[in-house]
């Protein structure tokens, strides 16, 4: 029996990516602002109707990928084994986080569009910043589940967030730079667990 997806839904993905290479391409004509979603069901070839069935608006379509490998990232992590020490904690996201980088930069050219456009646009920075703490809590939540104590919990996400944020600035926009930035990042860490002495 073959693998191949069904008739239908080969035709629903196509159509979503249509929508996306279409909304990505008027973006980088005419700027975030001055597209509407008719302009991009338009290019697309689709009815407004069709745009609306895989998006709540243009805004979630500059993160149409970004929405699913966050929630199968987030189910990655829930299959880990318990872990009571933030050491053990962060290293177990770590793993999730380098993973996240990976995904994100595969398309060097639409990792460099997408950051473009939140460089441009306020509320997509915004919008970017909640999925990040959405996440943040299924990790807390996650970790809360399996037997960690509340502040592993509630401490190991934020670390692994700000590792993600400090290896974005040090990576410079630059996609091949991401993931090797982030766990370089992470890997200071280490010097917090040696005292130093004066």
């Amino acid at each position: 029996m073959s693998g191949r997806m069904p008739l239908r839904e080969r035709k629903q993905q196509r159509a979503r990516e249509q929508i996306v290479e279409a909304a990505f391409a008027l973006f980088a004509e005419r700027g975030f602002a001055d597209v509407t979603v008719a302009d991009i069901a338009k290019r697309a070839e689709v009815g407004r109707t069709t745009f609306f069935r895989y998006f709540g608006d243009k805004q979630e379509v500059v993160f149409s990928d970004e929405q699913l490998l966050l929630e199968e990232l987030a189910e990655r992590h829930q299959a880990q084994p318990p872990v009571t020490e933030l050491a053990e904690a962060v290293a177990q996201i770590r793993t999730v986080v380098l993973e996240l980088c990976h995904e994100f930069t595969a398309n060097e050219e639409h990792y460099r569009a997408h950051a473009k456009l939140l460089d441009d646009n306020p509320e997509l920075r915004d919008r970017a910043a909640r999925k990040f703490a959405r996440l943040a809590e299924v990790f807390r939540t996650t970790l809360r589940e399996r037997g960690a104590p509340p502040v592993v919990a509630a401490l190991a996400p934020q670390i692994a967030l700000a590792c993600f944020h400090a290896g974005q600035d040090i990576a410079g926009g630059d996609p091949a730079a991401l993931p090797g930035a982030v766990d370089a990042a992470f890997a200071q860490l280490s010097e917090l667990a040696s005292p130093h002495i004066a």
